[in-house]
């Protein structure tokens, strides 16, 4: 890390969330605590000239070539403090092309969307002396944060558990011990889910959160927001266990929207993934020749454990998380400050159909309105219980 890259990252850990948390603090006090004008313009103006007084540093020093590790962390900085600019309603003129011109840099050497990622606040966030980087020190995001890296890795776990049997073949016995381990995995996902929603203050998150996590401008494009879903570990799972088909027009546009904010070994884990059979459809294939074979009864049995806990998780996501803290908390907003607090993708209604379409994708529910797999795991039950007779 470069001197100047350094300064820049200790200015975000410190003086970056002092002001941000200050501006969410005068903002939460308000009887109208989505109205961001005219509130704060003195904190709001030093985070801008803070930031770019770093940002301009940075941009005449050029591409120094520090490797991925480094260009991705400062990347992160200059996302975070454009998402923050993006919050606070401050506009592209007065951040300046700067911040634009070292994202987009930066973004094309690396490959990934020139924006910060769910990974920045995630997964690849370092810790110094037990604290790691966030726009605020508000309680609210530290639980967010950390249950949502939580959540992440325990995916991540149930995903390469899964990817281990592609070389050894659904009907070795280890296979069995590989998704049953996938299945332990996801169980963590739901309990980290479970301690995250009943600590979360649902007004804090609602307000004082979700808007930096809002859609923003790099030069001429508009990027969408940051969503804790942008890592392969999830995707891997929908494909792997078949429950989500890439070659469906729904499922692929959403994975096509994905790539970029992932990180590029994730990027290439999913295009392998894609190219690969399903579990559930090499477990169809052996239904005719295997039926009676204990191997088979054994391992449906673990399968569908797995696909059981995957769509447990996905409809815990959407009733407690999508429900109480974004769904209910919109309806008693004006609708005139709504914008300012929406987060990534589309207007609110058309998002939460897509994401009901997406759950129910993953819990394999009986609809013939979207690709749903359920009749063929009505297929493989069937097959076990005809043994079990």
């Amino acid at each position: 890390m470069t001197p100047n890259a350094y300064a820049f990252d200790n200015w975000i850990r410190t003086g970056f969330i002092e002001i941000n948390t200050a501006l969410e603090e005068l903002y939460f006090a308000q009887e109208n605590k989505a109205n961001t004008i005219d509130i704060g313009n003195d904190l709001k103006q030093q985070l801008v000239n803070e930031g770019q007084h770093y940002i301009q540093a940075l941009l005449r020093e050029g591409n120094t070539d520090e490797g991925f590790d480094a260009g991705f962390d400062l990347l992160g900085n200059v996302g975070l403090y454009m998402g923050a600019c993006r919050r606070h309603e401050i506009s592209e003129s007065e951040q300046s092309k700067n911040a634009s011109a070292l994202a987009l840099q930066l973004g094309a050497s690396l490959g990934v969307t020139p924006r910060f990622a769910t990974s920045h606040l995630t997964t690849h966030n370092f810790a110094q002396h037990g604290v790691y980087k966030a726009f605020t020190s508000l309680q609210a995001e530290a639980f967010f944060l950390e249950y949502n890296t939580r959540g992440i890795f325990a995916y991540k776990r149930a995903a390469d558990s899964l990817v281990r049997i592609l070389p050894i073949g659904i009907s070795h016995p280890v296979a069995c011990d590989l998704l049953a381990a996938a299945t332990q995995a996801i169980e963590n996902v739901i309990e980290n889910n479970n301690e995250l929603f009943s600590r979360l203050d649902v007004d804090r998150f609602f307000y004082n959160v979700r808007p930096y996590y809002k859609p923003y401008k790099v030069g001429q494009q508009e990027y969408r927001g940051a969503n804790a879903g942008d890592f392969a570990g999830i995707n891997e799972l929908d494909v792997l266990l078949g429950l989500c088909q890439p070659e469906s027009p729904h499922y692929s546009q959403l994975l096509v929207d994905k790539f970029l904010f992932m990180m590029p070994e994730d990027q290439a884990r999913l295009r392998d993934c894609m190219r690969r059979k399903s579990l559930l459809d090499q477990l169809l294939e052996e239904i005719p020749r295997s039926q009676a074979k204990p191997w088979f009864t054994k391992v449906v049995q673990e399968f569908l454990n797995v696909c059981h806990a995957h769509g447990e998780a996905a409809s815990q996501h959407h009733h407690q998380l999508v429900e109480k803290y974004i769904t209910k908390p919109s309806e008693d907003i004006d609708q005139q400050y709504l914008e300012k607090i929406t987060a990534s993708g589309p207007p609110l209604d058309v998002l939460l159909r897509s994401l009901n379409n997406l759950k129910d994708l993953r819990i394999a529910a009986k609809r013939d309105d979207i690709p749903s797999r359920y009749a063929d795991l009505e297929r493989l039950r069937t097959a076990i219980n005809t043994n079990k007779k």
